[in-house]
């Protein structure tokens, strides 16, 4: 069964920086595009960055210049990289992947537990 486990969540001030790192295991063959959402008290869950095989990140308006996603694809990891952090970025960040598990097999959508960021200002 496939496990997403994220880590790198913590408290940060205004203006500071966290890394967040996500690690994929289980019945893998390869893995399309991976994935960071973020749930704020009371909001939905957004898209904050994708990105697809070895290519550059996508970024939702709010976070791009600020956040980098990048992944090692032979060692499925994906990592996101947050800079000049505002308290609105407060939130339950998680990490996704969309895993083939055999060759030509489907994609399937796997989650993260989630991990806390909190931005004081």
């Amino acid at each position: 069964q496939v496990q997403l486990v994220e880590s790198g969540g913590g408290l940060v001030q205004a203006g500071g920086s966290l890394r967040l790192s996500c690690a994929a295991s289980g019945g893998i063959f390869s893995i399309n595009a991976m994935f960071w959402h973020r749930q704020a008290p009371g909001k939905q869950r957004e898209l904050v960055a994708v990105i697809v095989g070895s290519g550059k990140g996508n970024y939702a308006d709010s976070v791009a210049g600020r956040f980098t996603i990048s992944r090692d694809n032979a060692k499925n990891t994906v990592t996101l990289q947050m800079n000049s952090l505002k308290p609105e970025d407060t939130a339950v960040y998680y990490c996704a992947a969309d895993v083939i598990a055999v060759p030509g097999g489907r994609v399937s959508r796997y989650w993260g537990q989630g991990t806390q960021v909190t931005v004081s200002s």
